[in-house]
């Protein structure tokens, strides 16, 4: 179960600490970006749920061990009951997809990054996962006032909020346009039960500009994270 603690349900964080989760997270806003529906019409004649990448031996055919993990991250939370934990069981997922990531730094350290994503007709979720060095109390004050303190399955959280980009697609020969979308929350999550050994980031935004429910948030992150790779059971 999940215990919160702390204040704030903030939509933004201090200035140091998106410097930080620029580096450390690989994400952002851009990584939340939805598609106004209006734009173009998603509905398939006889709509199949989307399904995962297939998880292919590392290393083969250009495909490298943070691929696979991506294809993992994509099994873990392309559930069959991910929409009735999302509180919309009748949605369809729409896509899926998992991928590699890295980030080099400055002394030439590799972080790994892989990620997953599912969009749905109502809901957009992403599971990401990294080895950085920081500690979840090193987030918590990195991410300022805003935070909120909390577990998951007794591993230390924390809980925040982040602005999506919405981008426009036009198909009549106007130009396409990007704008501040909604309200992203992200729940950022240790792999085991102790502070530190690298983290999960699990977000979920709408496809509309109103804010997501908490309650789907922990839902998803309790069902999906044991199933992670790297995750580790207290």
């Amino acid at each position: 179960m999940a215990e919160r603690n702390g204040a704030g349900d903030g939509t933004g964080v201090n200035a140091a600490a998106q410097a930080i989760m620029a580096v450390v997270l690989v994400g952002g806003l851009a990584a939340a970006a939805w598609v106004t529906r209006d734009s173009f019409d998603t509905k398939a004649a006889d709509p199949k749920p989307a399904v995962c990448p297939a998880v292919a031996e590392a290393g083969t055919a250009g495909r490298s061990e943070a691929d696979e993990t991506g294809a993992q991250l994509c099994r873990a939370l392309n559930r069959p009951d991910l929409p009735t934990l999302l509180g919309t069981p009748r949605d369809m997922v729409r896509n899926a997809s998992g991928k590699g990531g890295e980030f080099t730094h400055a002394d030439g350290r590799k972080t790994v990054t892989p990620e997953a994503e599912v969009g749905l007709e109502a809901h957009s979720v992403k599971l990401s996962a990294t080895s950085g060095e920081l500690e979840i109390a090193d987030m918590a004050r990195l991410l300022g006032p805003s935070v909120e303190r909390t577990t998951v399955l007794g591993h230390p959280a924390v809980l925040y909020s982040d602005r999506t980009i919405a981008l426009t697609f036009r198909f009549d020969g106007q130009k396409s346009t990007a704008g501040q979308g909604g309200i992203a929350r992200r729940l950022i999550v240790a792999k085991g039960p102790g502070d530190g050994g690298g983290w999960f980031e699990v977000v979920v935004w709408r496809q509309d500009d109103r804010t997501p429910d908490d309650g789907a948030l922990f839902r998803v992150a309790e069902q999906v994270l044991p199933a992670a790779p790297g995750w580790a059971a207290g």
